[in-house]
């Protein structure tokens, strides 16, 4: 193997950008959700801004960067096996490694039982989620009952998780995850390996499919009643 390192774009724009767009508009939610009142029509917005994002995110991670799509980062059995034995390749290390890869699948899995509970949610004071008219009264009751306690537990949860594994990263291995989060790249490994396309290509690529994420978000808001806009 050719032991030349280099500086390899790991994170396209794409992705990059949906991961902060996503930080930003949960963090958003879970403060429109704490202020209430009029601040709801906000957290119903960002609600359906995150179904946008949510549904690009699965389609990027088929057709994504290298480094972005699912089955490159989400090992096999062997492969986890390997890595918590201690045996992991290089590859292991440049994007998500395997134990991160299931962070990341836990987390999209709750931001999206959380909203997709949203969906149903009716608190009978400031905010009636979309859907509450196609469902029984009890499926109201469950969704609205998950989306106000463990839902909102789960995803502070993870929240807090992602953060302390940050920390550790960067204050006990010395590896600093969040720049290269910020332009994209990973600097100091093997030139061998290989590079997410990053071009205006893959960019448009990109818009086409948060465009079609989009167009569901608003049609999912269209299909029944609630505190629409």
């Amino acid at each position: 193997m050719n032991s030349t390192l280099t500086r390899l774009r790991v994170w396209d724009l794409p992705t990059r950008l949906f991961h902060w767009l996503l930080v930003v508009s949960i963090v958003a939610l879970i403060v429109t959700g704490k202020v209430g009142g009029d601040a709801m029509d906000w957290h119903l917005r960002l609600g359906q801004g995150v179904l946008a994002l949510l549904v690009f995110r699965v389609l990027w991670g088929v057709v994504g960067g290298y480094w972005s799509r699912f089955c490159t980062f989400v090992p096999g059995p062997q492969r986890l096996l390997a890595y918590l034995r201690g045996q992991g390749s290089e590859r292991d290390h440049v994007g998500h490694n395997p134990l991160g890869a299931f962070s990341v699948l836990g987390m999209l899995l709750i931001i999206g039982l959380q909203v997709g509970s949203g969906l149903f949610t009716d608190d009978e004071i400031f905010y009636a989620g979309p859907l509450i008219d196609l469902v029984t009264s009890d499926t109201v009751a469950l969704a609205t009952n998950w989306h106000k306690t463990w839902g909102q537990w789960l995803l502070l949860g993870v929240i807090a998780l992602h953060i302390l594994a940050l920390l550790f990263y960067g204050l006990v291995k010395k590896k600093k995850l969040i720049p290269a989060m910020l332009h994209g790249d990973r600097v100091g490994v093997s030139a061998d390996l290989p590079a997410s396309r990053d071009g205006w290509a893959q960019r448009l690529l990109a818009l086409v499919l948060l465009a079609a994420g989009a167009g569901l978000a608003c049609w999912v808001w269209s299909l029944g009643g609630g505190t629409g806009f």
